[in-house]
């Protein structure tokens, strides 16, 4: 019940800010929200880089084929501009609240509600990779320059299943405080 509760005020409290976490609350709140204890953009994943620069490779490359490179010319600033509109809406965004953590990705504008764990589920935090006897851990994020590795163990909705994620943050120890279970 508890972590049913969490998870509706962690989407509220999310959601009153706008995607750009550092401008503050939204103009349209009535109460000011608490501010959140942790956020930070997490880029697209190397896989959809990939996959959006070789889209836009084929594009170009069947209209050089097919038209010349004139066409293909006239046509790159389109396919780079949509290429690049994809790889900013693919921006996620890990976010800890007072009652939950959460990603969610800047192309929905809205917190994944199968993203969200409450915070009174979360069991440990521990620096790295998960330790051996821990459930099998779900990634969150991908690696980035000046990202440590972070795993938390913690109870799936149900309140009784273990689960556990990996996330690369700026902070670890800001995260773990962030989180309730500091760094050992």
């Amino acid at each position: 019940m508890q972590a049913a509760r969490d998870r509706e005020r962690h989407i509220n409290q999310v959601t009153s800010y706008g995607y750009l976490a550092s401008r503050g609350p939204k103009r349209h709140v009535t109460v000011t929200p608490r501010p959140l204890r942790y956020w930070q953009y997490d880029p697209a994943s190397p896989l959809v880089i990939t996959l959006t620069v070789l889209a836009v490779a084929a594009w170009l490359g069947f209209l050089g084929w097919r038209d010349g490179s004139a066409a293909a010319a006239a046509e790159a600033p389109i396919a780079l501009g949509l290429g690049l509109l994809v790889l900013v809406v693919s921006t996620g965004r890990f976010t800890v609240s007072d009652f939950a953590v959460s990603t969610d990705i800047a192309g929905l504008r809205q917190t994944s509600s199968f993203g969200v764990v409450p915070l009174v589920l979360v069991r440990e935090v521990v620096l790295g990779a998960p330790p051996a006897g821990w459930p099998k851990a779900k990634r969150r994020g991908g690696w980035w320059p000046g990202r440590q590795r972070i795993s938390v163990r913690h109870l799936g909705p149900d309140g009784e299943t273990p689960k556990a994620f990996t996330g690369w943050v700026r902070d670890p120890a800001t995260v773990a405080d962030a989180l309730g279970h500091p760094l050992p």
